[in-house]
């Protein structure tokens, strides 16, 4: 039933991506020639490689605090770095077990971009003047950015992992506007943002148009009493995407050992 279900999801991934290229297809690509060309395969480059650029890191809010990815899950111990937790959600947090994202049910279940897009996987970018589509390697997960005005759909549209997502550009700078994202981790330790999160990602070129900075701005007055942010880099590559390929049956192992990770993941 796993197996089925997964390949119902990239079934329709992959009815998106046609759908969506489909439409793109019917206006000029990079219709004007001041707009930043960000089609291409894009790979995990380091964030702390080259200098950050004032163009985006003077948009982050004042106050705001770094979402650090800690490695590998692991109990938290209180450990959010300098994000303003509030007690709720805090308290949540630390009765997380990391080992329940390894059951049968959660092995394949993908998180939401707020913590899958910095993920250590590659994605695509294809552009046209009306609408941006990401396909993650990460989940197999597809997003569309529509470039063409409309607004966020009404609280009644449905949550998911990818959301709803309206984009514009402010010069060289590609702003991307993300409502309707599903409850899910926003970091590997048991922080969970809510439905009512609202994500702000900017991205910009080099120069050279052989990098692509990249930062999130996370508000969810459920979860943060400040704002969250991460700052990323991505190298331009020749190269594809791969299918994800997740295979439930890591879950049913943990489970029959009780719930516990082998030996040589818990040294």
């Amino acid at each position: 039933m796993n197996t089925q279900r997964r390949h119902v999801r990239l079934a329709v991934a992959k009815r998106v991506v046609a759908l969506a290229m489909a439409a793109a297809a019917l206006v000029p690509v990079h219709a004007t020639a001041a707009t930043p060309n960000l089609e291409g395969f894009w790979w995990p480059g380091r964030a702390a490689a080259g200098a950050r650029m004032p163009e985006l890191t003077s948009k982050l809010p004042a106050g705001s605090g770094t979402i650090r990815d800690l490695g590998a899950p692991s109990r938290t111990g209180g450990n959010f770095g300098d994000l303003d937790v509030k007690d709720a959600a805090r308290a949540a947090a630390m009765k997380w077990n990391p080992m329940d994202e390894e059951t049968v049910a959660r092995a394949c279940k993908p998180p939401s971009i707020i913590y899958g897009m910095p993920g250590p996987f590659p994605f695509e970018i294809h552009q046209s003047d009306k609408l941006l589509v990401f396909r993650l390697e990460y989940y197999d997960q597809v997003r569309v950015v529509f470039l063409d005005g409309r607004p966020h759909p009404g609280k009644d549209y449905p949550h998911t992992t990818v959301g709803h997502s309206v984009g514009h550009w402010e010069g060289d700078t590609l702003v991307v506007d993300t409502t309707h994202l599903a409850s899910s981790t926003m970091m590997g330790n048991g922080l969970l943002h809510s439905d009512d999160v609202h994500l702000i990602e900017r991205f910009r070129l080099t120069p050279d148009g052989k990098s692509l900075h990249w930062t999130q701005d996370v508000a969810d007055p459920q979860v943060l009493n400040n704002h969250g942010t991460r700052y990323m880099v991505m190298e331009r590559r020749q190269g594809h995407i791969f299918p994800y390929e997740c295979d439930p049956s890591y879950g049913q192992s943990i489970e029959q050992r009780g719930g516990q990770a082998p030996a040589a993941e818990r040294k």
